[in-house]
């Protein structure tokens, strides 16, 4: 019998940071690899969902392009078992406007056994001055 091992909070934290460091030195491959092979990613509830971590890398290498100035910060709300919910903040400076970007949002995460993400779903708000 295999026993699965469930996603832990210093897990959980360093896969966050990596997404965060991934978002921010504009690192498509780094996002990609946070991403199981058959892992599903949700933008927005209204979209269909990318499939695979191929698909998430290559979402990953066209949002930041018109980014600069990147900082993302979280705060875990929950986690239990191989799911977690995150509150999650990001700013940064869009090109070539020089507007001003913040976005707030949640995200519903689920996590295989390696502790690569097999579900993201997220929901966000964006401020832009």
């Amino acid at each position: 019998m295999v026993v699965q091992q469930l996603m832990n909070l210093d897990a959980l934290k360093s896969w966050l940071d990596g997404y965060g460091r991934a978002w921010e030195n504009r690192d498509p491959g780094a996002a990609g690899a946070l991403f199981a092979e058959n892992a599903s990613y949700h933008e927005t509830p209204y979209d269909e969902p990318m499939q695979g971590r191929s698909a998430v890398a290559e979402y990953w290498s066209h949002v930041p392009r018109t980014q600069e100035n990147i900082h993302f910060s979280y705060e875990v709300l929950a986690l239990q078992g191989d799911k977690a919910f995150v509150h999650w903040a990001s700013s940064f400076t869009r090109i070539p406007s020089n507007s001003k970007v913040k976005l707030d949002g949640i995200f519903a995460l689920r996590f295989d056994e390696r502790n690569l993400c097999v579900s993201l779903r997220e929901w966000w708000m964006r401020q832009e001055s």
